[in-house]
């Protein structure tokens, strides 16, 4: 038998969930103990995209050795572009927030960085197998390291980070247990050594499907455009992509380079039935996933554990449970606004197959109706940056 390691909080991946909860747990001096199956060199190469809201800005900001204000790029609006002219959504004028573009590995090297420094029991290549004791008030992870041994820990409260195949998620309530969508269209994306082709991204609506000119750093930029879901990222030349992207964009001269990456992003929103069973709660993509046109995935993770490590000091230091009974409405009223949004701006900016003349003039009447009224920039504005988070 293995012997059994006890602490206050165990959490279950080592993403950005994970490390944010670790922090602000230390910070009210919660010990906790974060298992991942992936080595720590595999987490910092997990490259996603980087949109932050300001939120989750401000609070990275406090975690020190944090990059994000010397090497995130802030960006003030973004460009709708539709019928060959572009619209700029002025966010700092609107709203007076801004976003950083600043890629997840990015940040999570520097949350790894923080909470090592800080004396974090993280234990890398340790696999989560089973959630045990979940209606008890002492929950157990059982884990396997990476030489096979078995890896035992008694919390008094657990947490699964560990993403949309999450361990923890299937011990609350079943691996696929909540509502979900599919949507009919992926995403085509490549990396590119190149200079920026505008100074913010632009989203594009165009009668050939929606494009994305995002952007990575000052010679290395991120680019996407809407495609079958089973499409083969590596059919095309790399001149039949360009042609396409540019195709895509019309009115904007994109600036082209070597593409070293290529890829085919799917579509899915999802949200758990069951957020939290007694003394253990998922977060992050254990709990929902959306699609990425609205910008919100490591957002909506950060906000569930802002409000979660507050419950959980509540739970852990005064023996107050008020917080985390009411934990997951009150994360699931976030999930569900940014669910909406996501789901707004992809049906808005996209081409659905199928789609009559009637559906495309409407669209087109939705996009018009946005930038042509301060309200409806307003909304826009309001949520790409974010909704003030607690």
């Amino acid at each position: 038998m293995s012997p059994t390691v006890r602490t206050q909080v165990a959490i279950v991946g080592a993403g950005p969930a994970g490390l944010v909860l670790s922090h602000l747990l230390a910070a009210e001096g919660i010990a906790s103990i974060i298992v991942d199956a992936r080595s720590r060199e595999d987490i910092e190469q997990t490259i996603r995209a980087g949109i932050l809201e300001q939120g989750t800005v401000d609070l990275l900001a406090t975690i020190p050795g944090s990059r994000v204000h010397s090497v995130g790029m802030r960006h003030d609006g973004i460009e709708l572009r539709f019928e060959g002219a572009g619209h700029r959504i002025d966010f700092h004028r609107l709203v007076g927030r801004s976003v950083w573009l600043y890629p997840q590995h990015e940040a999570l090297r520097d949350l790894l960085a923080a909470r090592l420094a800080d004396g974090q029991d993280i234990r890398f290549g340790t696999t989560a197998t089973a959630i045990e004791g979940v209606d008890g008030t002492r929950p157990r992870v059982v884990a396997t390291d990476a030489a096979g041994g078995v890896v035992d820990i008694e919390a008094d409260f657990v947490v699964g980070a560990d993403g949309s195949r999450s361990v923890v998620r299937h011990a609350i309530s079943g691996p696929h247990a909540g509502l979900f969508r599919e949507y009919p269209f992926g995403w085509f994306g490549i990396l590119c050594e190149a200079a920026p082709s505008a100074d913010e991204l632009i989203y594009s609506n165009s009668p050939d499907g929606f494009a994305l000119i995002s952007q990575r750093s000052a010679t290395v930029q991120r680019m996407y455009f809407q495609c079958d879901p089973d499409a083969d990222p590596h059919a095309m030349s790399e001149r039949e992509i360009w042609d396409e992207l540019q195709r895509r964009v019309p009115g904007t001269e994109l600036v082209e380079g070597p593409i070293f990456q290529r890829d085919v992003l799917r579509f899915r929103s999802f949200v758990a039935r069951d957020l939290r069973a007694g003394r253990v709660a998922i977060v992050g993509d254990a709990a929902h996933t959306v699609p990425p046109t609205g910008a919100k995935g490591m957002n909506l993770a950060v906000a569930d554990v802002v409000l979660l490590a507050r419950a959980l000091e509540a739970l852990l230091k005064r023996a107050d449970a008020s917080l985390i009974d009411g934990w997951a409405d009150a994360a699931r009223a976030r999930i569900w606004k940014a669910q909406h949004f996501s789901w707004w701006m992809t049906s808005m900016l996209h081409t659905v197959p199928g789609a009559t003349d009637f559906d495309r003039a409407r669209q087109l009447g939705e996009l018009r109706t946005v930038v042509e009224s301060e309200a409806g920039r307003t909304y826009l504005a309001e949520a790409y940056t974010g909704w003030p988070l607690g």
